[in-house]
Order: structure tokens, then C-alpha cells, then sequence
């Protein structure tokens, strides 16, 4: 099917954005409303009928398959993003925890028009489609939806939430299978950005605490509780694939696109071979194997501490130094799935996916050359239990082991369910924690003997993050806040690597790195990543650089409310 020039939708978005804009979902407006035609409009009510006989049209999976055949998201990808995003049939990015047999809803706006015919789609309604993001790229997008589904005859007014978000998009009702819905909005432009599957499906149960949208579905609560059931990750992949398959087929929300992150490295670097995956959590790059062609052995990159080095236990791959510094139990591969060991030199899950046991590598040590034992491991669960604000994937894995409830509260001092014997460290839990090793291949295990005396409730504000001590391959040499910050390459490392990078120096900044392109361009970046498409744009340009796409776990969708609303309901 010819795909519609976005250039004339935008064209005449333009000229209905007020229309398309309004500060809430409209009534039986025409004038307000975009609809091109009255005469249109009212043989549509005739064949239709009108929106007050339904609790909500969305309830009909007809109404929901027309919508995303409506959207043209190849063009508006090809478009809007410049290429520089991948269209979404799932929640789940492209890669091996994607089922690639899913049904999929390619522009057809014919067969959208067939699709509302049948369900007898009521043309006075008027869809309220929420967002909150303030940024021209949303409005754009929203603009241009709402152009698609108008062509298909669907009305729709948008409008950006304020204030308190979780109130307004993620209560759910008090009856989980009729409703009446909590949340005033038909659908909800918003983000997943995902460091296990779960955390994209596991909001579908009937029970989740965030599941505002969609009313028990038989079947889908087994489906994901089938997912929570393991540690294995071949059997979880298999899970994830029915259940993915599963809101597909019945449109339980819309992926739209997946945000990719970009991979900036020089012409000087050479990363011998190496995967590239989500930089935005640790997986393994073998950086000690990378060459550069400088000198003096120096790789430049970004991420140095402006007021202290971040601490890891809200995002562990926040910044590139958690990764150099700090050593994990196990290691993750570019897609994030748990491999072999790290720290450990190997692990075993017991039969009933309770109990992890680890034998760590003899001899390790940290940067100070103090001994690195089981002890440390066992410390750096407990003071993840006590730090507030822990990434929630973390503190559902920690909070799962047996004892945690009774540490937090101070009736014991120790966490009964980690065991130490020598070289080796028993997690035991209470349930099956199925993101646990994924947890351990990214939450990096931390110096007892300099945090023990750190307090929990101000962690980050601990004189050790100042100048930490780790136990990766690069320890901390010199630094001068808010300025830059240099790494060097630790000779106590394990393992030692074919590469000759001796030092690694990091420019300060945040996440988004305002001098990036600046620092690229006058050769001094070697290895650096964003999630900007205006930084990717302007860096691929230079002669000096590459650009690596790579998909991560970050997906914009639409949520449906699939609820009856309480005003629709006689």
C-alpha cells in the first residue's frame, strides 16, 4: 500500500492542531472536532449509532486492530525520526527475546475502516488521548496520529497531563474485571524503559498495582505467571513469547516504536570485535581486548563525576565508570541476558529456582588491595535492603530472600537467607525471584570495609563517592569534580587482555551530555553513547566517527483503556 506523504499530513496538521489539541476530550462538537464533513458525519451516526449505548468502544478488539492499522509508523519512523528509531510490533525490542511470529498491523487503512464498520464504531465519540512529555517530537507525533485516525473517521482531542502522573494514569479499578474505570483518559502515550521482560508485561496481570487499562483476560495471569516462575532464561523467553503473542493478537496496548541508543566510537578505536548492546545497563564488552591508536594509550570518553562518581543502586550502568570500577557476581551479554561468571567463577540454581549458590574466584582483591570476599557480597545485599530509592527490578530480587523483612525492620543484624561458607555465598529465597541473576550481572558488589559505616539514607552523598574503590579492571586515578576524571588500567585484575588502553579519561557530565558533539568533533571522544537522534545526526557526520545503532529495552506504546468509564455507564 502507498505509503501517505507525511509532509501533506503535517501540512494539515498544522491547520488542526487546535482542533487536535483541546484540553480534554469533546463532546458533539463539529467545528472542534476535525471531522472534514457534517453531511459525513451524520450518515456515519445513522449506520453507527452513538457512543452513550457503550461503557467504551476500546472494549471492542475490532476498535483497538483499527486504530494501530490506522498509523503509518514506517513513514512517521522514516519521518519524524529520521530513520533513527525501529517500528514496534511488541513490547520486546528486536533480538532473541523477541517472538517473530507475532501478527502484525502494517498501514491499511481500508481494512481500519472495515474494522469500525463492524463494530459499529459511534461516530459523535471522541477519543482523549493523554501525554506527558514536553518536547516538539511528541507533539509532532501526536499531531500526525491524529491526523490518521481522523481519515479513517476517528475523532480524537490531546492533551498533556500535569502534576501527580502515577494518580493519573496508573490507578487501577476497585473491580478488576468490570470496572468502572479510575483514570479519565481512553489512551496514554507513554514509555517502558526495561531492564528484564517482566517489567514490561508483568502490569498486564489482574492484580498488578499499575494495570489501569486492561480488565482480566483468561489465560494471561497463568501466562505471566509462568514468566515469574523461573530463573532459566530459555524457559522464560518461551514464556514471554505466548505472552507477547497473546497482547498482540488482541491489542491490550500499542507499541508504537523502540527508542534505540547510538554508539559513537572513533576512527583510533579499535573494539576488537565487540557486541554492542544497551549501554544504558553493564554487559560484557572485553574493553581490556581494545586498542587505541594514540601514544600515549589514553581512550576518552564522557560520564566523569561532577559533584561524586554516581552511585549504582538506582541505575547500575548510569555512567561508564560504574562498569570499569566495579565488578558484577556474573556477567550479561549485549541483549542483557545473564551468562557466566564475573566475579564468580561459577553459579548453580537449585531445582525449585530458590536458591542460587556462587563460588567466587580465589584470590580476588580491591583496588586497595584489600582481600574481596563472600562477606562483601553478603554486605552489598543488606545494604541494598536499607538504601531508599533502590531500582525497583533490585529491590523485588533483594526484598525476595529469605529474612529481608525481619533485617529491615531490625529484629535480626544479619540477612538469614545469604550464607557464607568460605569462597562461597548461598542466596536462598522465599519465592522464586525470576530476575535475580539478571540483578546479579548488573548491581556491582561494593567494599564492606569502606561502606560499612556509610549511611543508607544518604549513600550517595558518602565521601566514598568521592574517589571510589572497586574491583574492575580500571581503578580511579585522578580526580577533579565537575571537571574530568582519569581511570587506570589495575594490574590485580584477574584477567588481562590483549588490548592497550592504560588510561581512560572521562569528561564530567550527566547522561545527556550537553559538549558531546563538541568534544567528538575535536577528536577527543573515543567511546560514548546516547539515546539523542540530534547528537547521532551530527556525529555520524564527521569523518572521525562511527555510529552504532543498537536496540535497547525502551519502548513507546500507547496504553488502552479498556475499562467502562463511569460518566459512559446508564
Amino acid at each position: 500500500m502507498r505509503k501517505k506523504s507525511l509532509v501533506s499530513l503535517l501540512l494539515a496538521a498544522s491547520l488542526a492542531a487546535g482542533a487536535l489539541f483541546g484540553c480534554g476530550a469533546g463532546g458533539n462538537d463539529s467545528a472542534k472536532s476535525g471531522q472534514s464533513s457534517e453531511a459525513a458525519q451524520s450518515s456515519e451516526k445513522t449506520e453507527a449509532g452513538s457512543s452513550e449505548d457503550l461503557g467504551t468502544p476500546l472494549a471492542d478488539v475490532r476498535v483497538r486492530q483499527a486504530l494501530a492499522y490506522a498509523i503509518d509508523m514506517d513513514t512517521i519512523v522514516d519521518s519524524i525520526f529520521e530513520g533513527k528509531a525501529e517500528v514496534a510490533k511488541s513490547f520486546t525490542a528486536p533480538g532473541d527475546w523477541l517472538n517473530a511470529n507475532l501478527p502484525e498491523y502494517k498501514y491499511d487503512p481500508e481494512k481500519a475502516k472495515e474494522l469500525l464498520k463492524e463494530a459499529n464504531w459511534p461516530a459523535d465519540y471522541t477519543l482523549d488521548v493523554v501525554y506527558y512529555y514536553d518536547d516538539q517530537q511528541t507533539v509532532d507525533l501526536m499531531t500526525i496520529i491524529g491526523q490518521y485516525w481522523q481519515e479513517v473517521g476517528v475523532k480524537a482531542k490531546f492533551r498533556k497531563l500535569e502534576g501527580d502522573l502515577a494518580s493519573q494514569l496508573w490507578v487501577p479499578p476497585t473491580d478488576k474485571e468490570k470496572g468502572p474505570s479510575v483514570v479519565k483518559w481512553d489512551l496514554a502515550y507513554a514509555a517502558v524503559a526495561a531492564l528484564a521482560e517482566s517489567e514490561f508485561y508483568n502490569r498486564f496481570a489482574s492484580t498488578a498495582s499499575n494495570n489501569s487499562t486492561v480488565p482480566k483476560q483468561e489465560g494471561l495471569d497463568e501466562l505471566i505467571a509462568e514468566s515469574n516462575a523461573t530463573m532459566d532464561t530459555d524457559a522464560q523467553k518461551k514464556a514471554f513469547a505466548k505472552i507477547q503473542e497473546f497482547i498482540a493478537e488482541k491489542v491490550l496496548a500499542m507499541p508504537l516504536y523502540h527508542q534505540v541508543c547510538f554508539i559513537y566510537t572513533s576512527n583510533k578505536l579499535d573494539t576488537a570485535g565487540a557486541k554492542f548492546g544497551n549501554d544504558q545497563f553493564s554487559y560484557e564488552k572485553n574493553i581490556l581486548d581494545w586498542k587505541i591508536d594514540r601514544d600515549d594509550k589514553t581512550l576518552y570518553t564522557n560520564g566523569g563525576p561532577e559533584e561524586f562518581f554516581w552511585y549504582p543502586m538506582v541505575n547500575p550502568g548510569y555512567m561508564i565508570s560504574t562498569e570499569l570500577v566495579f565488578d558484577k557476581l556474573i556477567n550479561a551479554d549485549s541483549s542483557l541476558t545473564p551468562t557466566d561468571g564475573m566475579l564468580a567463577e561459577s553459579y548453580t540454581v537449585s531445582e525449585d529456582n530458590k536458591t542460587i549458590e556462587f563460588v567466587l574466584k580465589d584470590g580476588l582483591k580491591w583496588h586497595d588491595d584489600e582481600a574481596l570476599t563472600a562477606e562483601d557480597v553478603k554486605f552489598t545485599l543488606e545494604l541494598m535492603l536499607k538504601t531508599p530509592g533502590t531500582n525497583a527490578v533490585a529491590s523485588d530480587v533483594v526484598k525476595a530472600i529469605k529474612g529481608s523483612a525481619d533485617f529491615v525492620e531490625g529484629k535480626t543484624d544479619s540477612l538469614e537467607g545469604v550464607v557464607v561458607d568460605g569462597n562461597k555465598i548461598t542466596v536462598n529465597f522465599d519465592t522464586v525471584s525470576a530476575n535475580a541473576l539478571a540483578v546479579f550481572s548488573q548491581w556491582p558488589i561494593l567494599p564492606k570495609h569502606c561502606l560499612q559505616n556509610a549511611n543508607p539514607e544518604t549513600l550517595q552523598q558518602d565521601q566514598f563517592w568521592q574517589k571510589p574503590i572497586g574491583s574492575g579492571p580500571y581503578k580511579v586515578d585522578e580526580v577533579v569534580l565537575n571537571n574530568y576524571a582519569t581511570l587506570k588500567r589495575w594490574d590485580g585484575y584477574y584477567k588481562k587482555g590483549s588490548g592497550n588502553v592504560d588510561t581512560v579519561y572521562m569528561f564530567a557530565s550527566g547522561e545527556n551530555d550537553g559538549n558531546l558533539v563538541k568534544n567528538a568533533g575535536a577528536g577527543k571522544i573515543d567511546y560514548a553513547w546516547s539515546k539523542s537522534t540530534e547528537d547521532a545526526k551530527a556525529i555520524e557526520a564527521m569523518d572521525s566517527m562511527k555510529v552504532t545503532s543498537a536496540n535497547i529495552r525502551y519502548t513507546r506504546c500507547f496504553y488502552i483503556n479498556q475499562f467502562p468509564h463511569e460518566a459512559n455507564i446508564k
